[in-house]
């Protein structure tokens, strides 16, 4: 029998941003549920990645995304603000982070209430779209109105829920599938690690008969 496909997403990812539309195919393409599973950028879980060693990574990731963007005909315009607070040059995490954590917790409160991929899909288009401010106004307010969920009462939901213990679920759950990248799919125990192995999954999809007719 076919689990759903639980797809590891980070609200600071530009690939993930870029996995969206790919995400919001699956479940038309094939007789499959597909249920995100936020965790927090790397940069939150590791902050020792960002080490002198790993930069070139970094500022690679920041050249790559853009250009993999045009790519795929998306808009690429870094958030501002940065759903994390990092210095870009030196790439220390500061202790204060005022936007990650909401994000994320929203996140799994969307998944709660059934659109978890098309919320990700939503705001990650704000946050990586261009929309400046993306965090102020009636930006994400309209973003939910388009699913049909109303983004006070989610506000209020993630206050004193359980979010966060299931964002740390989620990040061990990664872990235990043997890897630590977002955005990664998990299909049968099996790993899809990238928004350019979204191709790969379909395939392996296909080979166990799951494309809708």
């Amino acid at each position: 029998m076919l689990q759903p496909i639980e797809v590891f997403f980070s609200f600071r990812s530009p690939y993930s941003y870029l996995a969206t539309p790919d995400m919001l195919r699956l479940e038309l393409d094939f007789d499959a549920e597909v249920i995100l599973r936020p965790v927090l950028p790397l940069a939150i879980r590791r902050p020792d990645f960002f080490n002198p060693e790993n930069l070139k990574r970094a500022k690679y990731i920041r050249i790559d995304w853009l250009r993999r963007a045009e790519f795929l005909g998306m808009a690429g315009v870094w958030p501002d603000p940065d759903p994390i607070v990092q210095d870009m040059e030196t790439f220390q995490i500061a202790e204060d982070q005022p936007y990650i954590y909401e994000l994320t917790k929203l996140g799994v409160e969307a998944e709660r209430q059934c659109k978890g991929v098309e919320f990700a899909k939503e705001v990650s288009h704000l946050v990586f779209g261009g929309t400046k401010n993306w965090n102020e106004g009636a930006h994400m307010a309209d973003a939910c109105e388009t699913l049909g969920l109303d983004f006070m009462q989610m506000r209020k939901a993630i206050e004193d829920g359980d979010h966060l213990e299931v964002i740390q679920s989620n990040q061990q759950a990664l872990d235990d599938s043997g890897h630590w990248g977002v955005p990664s799919f998990l299909l049968n125990d099996e790993v899809f690690f990238g928004q350019d192995r979204v191709a790969t999954l379909r395939w392996r999809l296909e080979q166990l008969g799951h494309k809708k007719i």
